[in-house]
Formats: structure tokens, sequence, C-alpha cells
């Protein structure tokens, strides 16, 4: 029998010590210093902000250089701040011409397939008919095409059925291409609708074309005003489509470029990327900016 010092009916004879905190050793031997362990919690923030920087830099450069005034044909250096080319946004001959035919053409092919394509997407999404399943196969078809090999067969097509090349041959290569990204921006949004939204509607006796006015048409206009934006911006940035199936007196914006680049690449060409650019830019967050409106509301 072991005894203590201590007496028997004293508090310390009876409870044993509390044991001192053990200390959980960092990873490593030694705690992380603070700038590692802010690194570690921000690393996907900062690969986010890199990435977006890595993407909007070539934007920044052109928007910069529209305001340079080089000293010859070539604007690749820096040699001193000017506005005479955002003054005169036209002074460069057939400039402007090729623009608006390139917004003609754009605009047109996104009003055909945006119309085409949201009848495609709800076809392929809300009814059963043979041969859906290859539809779909082909509706992606033209998005994993090279456009090298879509204009050439375009080209030899409006070649052996002996159709001018001109604007109505580019047109119809632009819808063919757009056609694509709008069905599967579409089909996306329909497939994630909740179709008892469109049965209540018709519960509480909407006709048809009220239920699809009402209802399905303002569920389905994220994924169709999507298809839409994305059809124009790659229709008006096309060249390599374009160049097989064009004539020679259409010269599209992307073409004019291309050609002037041989010679010396105007200010004014800066000009123009840069207005597209924050137009482009402006029409996102007016989207958004509307799009947080409608949730406060609702």
């Amino acid at each position: 029998m072991t005894t203590t010092g201590k007496h028997p009916g004293s508090p310390a004879a009876t409870e044993d010590p509390a044991p001192p905190p053990r200390r959980t050793p960092a990873r490593g031997g030694t705690s992380a210093p603070a700038p590692l362990r802010w690194l570690r919690r921000n690393a996907v923030v900062l690969a986010g902000v890199a990435s977006l920087c890595y993407l909007l830099l070539p934007n920044a450069v052109v928007m910069l250089f529209s305001f340079n005034k080089p000293a010859g044909r070539f604007n690749y250096e820096w040699r001193m701040f000017s506005t005479d080319a955002w003054t005169d946004p036209c002074g460069v001959a057939d400039m402007c011409g090729s623009l608006g035919l390139s917004l003609q053409i754009a605009l047109l092919a996104t009003v055909f397939a945006t119309a085409f394509g949201t009848f495609a997407a709800f076809a392929l999404a809300r009814y059963r008919f043979r041969g859906k399943g290859t539809g779909n196969a082909l509706i992606f078809l033209p998005m994993a095409m090279p456009e090298v090999v879509m204009g050439a067969s375009l080209g030899t097509l409006f070649l052996n059925t002996r159709v001018a090349f001109g604007f109505v041959t580019i047109l119809i290569a632009h819808i063919m291409f757009c056609l694509s990204f709008v069905v599967v921006a579409v089909k996306a949004r329909v497939m994630s609708m909740d179709p008892r939204l469109e049965e209540a509607a018709r519960d509480l006796y909407a006709g048809p074309l009220q239920t699809f006015l009402r209802v399905t048409l303002p569920l389905a206009a994220p994924g169709i005003a999507a298809g839409a934006m994305l059809s124009f911006a790659l229709s008006f940035d096309d060249f390599i489509i374009t160049q097989f199936n064009a004539g020679p007196s259409t010269v599209t914006f992307p073409m004019f470029v291309w050609g002037a680049a041989q010679r010396g690449v105007p200010v004014q060409v800066n000009v123009i990327g840069t207005a597209m650019f924050l137009i482009a830019v402006a029409v996102v967050l007016g989207g958004q900016i509307a799009a947080g409106r409608r949730r406060r509301r609702g």
C-alpha cells in the first residue's frame, strides 16, 4: 500500500491534479506565418482575379492605343496621347462601310438564328419524335466542327449550286453556325423550367397563347437573350467562315482589319473595338441591374 505525504482528509489526497493542456503542433512542427495563412484562405479568389486580368489585358491594350497618335502606319508603339481617332472614327476609307455591313449581317443572323433556334430548342426539350437523338447530336456538330471545314463546305455548296457569293451567302453561313449556340442556350433554360407553373396557368383558364406569352416566354427569356447575344457576338466577329463565302464587294469589318494589318492598322480600328467592348459591358451590366431589381421586387 502506497501512501502520500498529504493528510487523508485533505482535497489534494482525494483528487488528482489536472493535467496541463496539450498543444497540437502545427503541421511541419511550426505555425505558418500570417501571410501564408492569408494566401491559403484567398487562393481561389486570387486565381480568379488573375484569370480575369489576363482575359481583360488585350482589351485594355486596345483601349489604351485608341488614344495614341502613331508616327507611321503601324499603331504598335506608344508615341503621344491624342483624341483625333475618337473625333473622326470614319476617317479611314471604307472602314465604316465594312462596319455597317458587319452590323447588318450580325443583326439579321441573330434574328433568324434566335427564332429558329428557339423553336428547335422547345421541340427537342418538350416533345418526343423519331430522330430526336440524331437531332441532338447534329445540333452540336457545328459547334465541334472547325470553322475552316464549315466555311469550305458551305463555299463548295454555294459554288456547285451556282449561288452568287455575297451578302446572302454570308448571311446563310452565319445563321447556320449561330443556330447551334441558340439551341443549346435555350434548351438548357427550357429543361430547367418548372412545368407546374404552366399547369397552374391552364388551371386558371388561361389559353395556350396566353400561357405561352404570360408564363412560358418570360421564363425562357434569359436563355433566349443569352443565345441572341452570343449569336450577335459570333457573327460580328467571324472571319474564317465569312472569308470562304464572301463576294468581291462584300468586305466585313473583320475582313477589313485583316486586310489593313498588311498595310498598317489605323487607330480607328482600336476606337471601334473599344466602343464595341464598352457597349457589350454596358448591356451585361444593365441586364444584371435589371435582374437584381426584379429579384428585390419579388
